[in-house]
């Protein structure tokens, strides 16, 4: 087995595996991004078990819970917070997202920073129920080209929001691929007709000086 597939699997078994108190991994064997390493701490006020960051030296960045953290500071989260802005924020590839409160009916959809994609959110209100993990919304880009930022940011349903399972999904994008492959090649083959009637034109121009 490749050596990539190996840390692959054993990353998502790792993930399946209950932590205990004191275990260190790594962001990618946690479901996290970067290459840093986190520990499994039990927060010293409420006892609530977390993944906390360790810095270079051993030690952990925080010894106590955001909960306890805002409820020692007297700090208020969510919408009742100072510096509220509407809880959307936006992806570096062009995805919204949005955060959800406790008492939210939709809470159950997010991740596990309080989040959920705005287009996931605007189907699973249209539909009255949250969604499936196996379910998928694809953009349609029936208003901007497929796979551009202004298409992921269309979150209009029906018209450009679709409801499909994960292999018809796959699918769906195989066969965008291969229409966007076609219209490249038919765009290569108008240049190249063009080409040949410019040489056409001169040749025919040669012959009859």
């Amino acid at each position: 087995m490749p050596n990539n597939l190996r840390d692959y699997a054993e990353a998502r078994l790792l993930r399946q595996t209950e932590p205990k108190i004191g275990d260190i991994r790594r962001a990618q064997e946690i479901g996290r991004g970067g290459h840093s390493r986190y520990i499994w701490h039990a927060c010293q006020k409420c006892g609530k078990e977390r993944w906390v960051l360790l810095f270079s030296a051993g030690k952990q960045k925080c010894l106590v819970c955001k909960d306890c953290c805002c409820h020692a500071h007297n700090m208020k989260r969510g919408k009742e917070h100072w510096n509220w802005r509407g809880g959307r924020t936006k992806q570096s590839n062009g995805y919204f997202l949005i955060k959800l409160q406790p008492d939210d009916f939709f809470y159950p959809s997010r991740n596990r920073q309080g989040y959920v994609f705005e287009h996931r959110l605007v189907v699973a209100k249209a539909l009255g129920r949250c969604l499936h993990s196996w379910e998928i919304i694809h953009h349609k880009g029936n208003k901007y080209p497929v796979g551009s930022i202004e298409n992921k940011q269309d979150n209009r349903y029906p018209k450009n929001l679709q409801l499909v399972m994960e292999g018809q999904h796959n699918q769906i994008s195989i066969l965008e691929r291969k229409m966007e492959l076609q219209a490249q090649r038919i765009t290569l083959l108008e240049a190249e007709i063009v080409s040949l009637r410019r040489q056409l034109e001169q040749m025919v121009m040669e012959r009859v000086r």
